[in-house]
């Protein structure tokens, strides 16, 4: 059974030949790929000198690395980790186990009930993978601890399944929601995380990568849950038609006049759109069906030629 370590990286020199040191430790079967991702410091050179595959992705952005990874390898088990020395590679034996005997489809390395408040002082961090925390589990009706986390394990059917979208940091939401919109079964282990070491700096902007993920739900809601989506923005369209159009229904019972005629034109327009919003999510909501019966074939597909390997 193979495994591979996935390590994304960009300008991770300082932390880059620990991570790889770590995991050859922890994991020696396995191979280690280092994605450099147009670092303008050496990170590959380091990284190769320590002793993993390096590769170059030449599309700026943490998605764009991962989707060539995901692309490019092929293993039995694949665990994937930043490369600035945050996750211990002490956990990847286990993880490794819970993907090669079944258990999962994807392993989570959940920080935020471990260590991250207290290693993590960036106050805006703490307060956004809470918000993205509560809003997955709120659309999605799950109870996932942490969406976010850059420490995760995966077996082949969710890597070559998995058709990524994000092109920067929003690929661990998507990841996620992509999970468990499709039943795939997903384990979380708690994990220590630790701060970044001196001279290590966030790739993170709080704000400008914070309204990215927000953007990411939203169209993830949108994607995954078109019926409630669109039954919202009808529901939404109905009750902005009824502020407009119940004084004018009033004032015809006091009066038998109907005033108003442009506004009620308006309404009933309205009332005419928020109809075919509607049956636009139901439209949707059918297709979305049809997809996940064309993910089963296709997994059902993958299995059988795993099984004539």
């Amino acid at each position: 059974m193979k495994t591979a370590i996935l390590i994304p990286c960009y300008n991770e020199a300082t932390t880059i030949e620990k991570v790889v040191s770590d995991f050859k430790k922890e994991m020696p079967h396995a191979d280690i790929y280092v994605y450099d991702n147009n670092s303008t410091d050496n990170t590959a050179e380091i990284a190769k000198n320590a002793g993993a595959i390096v590769r170059h992705e030449y599309r700026q952005g943490k998605g764009n690395v991962v989707r060539s990874m995901f692309h490019d390898i092929t293993a039995d088990c694949y665990i994937m980790v930043d490369g600035d020395d945050t996750y211990p590679a002490e956990e990847a034996p286990a993880f490794e186990e819970i993907i090669l005997n079944k258990q999962a489809d994807m392993v989570i390395g959940d920080r935020l009930s471990s260590t991250y408040f207290e290693e993590n002082d960036r106050r805006f961090h703490n307060s956004g993978n809470r918000f993205v925390r509560n809003s997955i589990n709120t659309f999605f009706k799950s109870d996932l601890h942490d969406i976010m986390t850059g420490m995760r394990a995966f077996n082949y059917d969710f890597v070559k399944s998995f058709p990524i979208r994000s092109k920067e940091f929003e690929i661990e939401t998507e990841m996620s929601v992509f999970a468990l919109m499709n039943n795939f079964k997903i384990r979380e282990i708690p994990i220590d995380y630790r701060d970044r070491k001196e001279g290590s700096e966030s790739k993170l902007d709080t704000f400008s990568d914070g309204f990215k993920v927000i953007r990411m739900i939203f169209s993830l809601i949108r994607d995954q849950r078109p019926l409630f989506f669109f039954s919202v923005m009808s529901l939404i369209l109905l009750i902005i038609a009824g502020l407009y159009f119940l004084p004018i229904f009033f004032k015809y019972l006091s009066t038998g006049y109907v005033l108003k005629i442009p506004t009620l034109i308006v309404t009933a327009t309205v009332v005419i759109v928020a109809a075919l919003t509607f049956l636009t999510g139901v439209i949707l909501h059918v297709l979305k069906h049809q997809h996940a019966e064309e993910l089963e074939r296709h997994l059902i597909l993958l299995n059988e030629m795993k099984k004539e390997e």
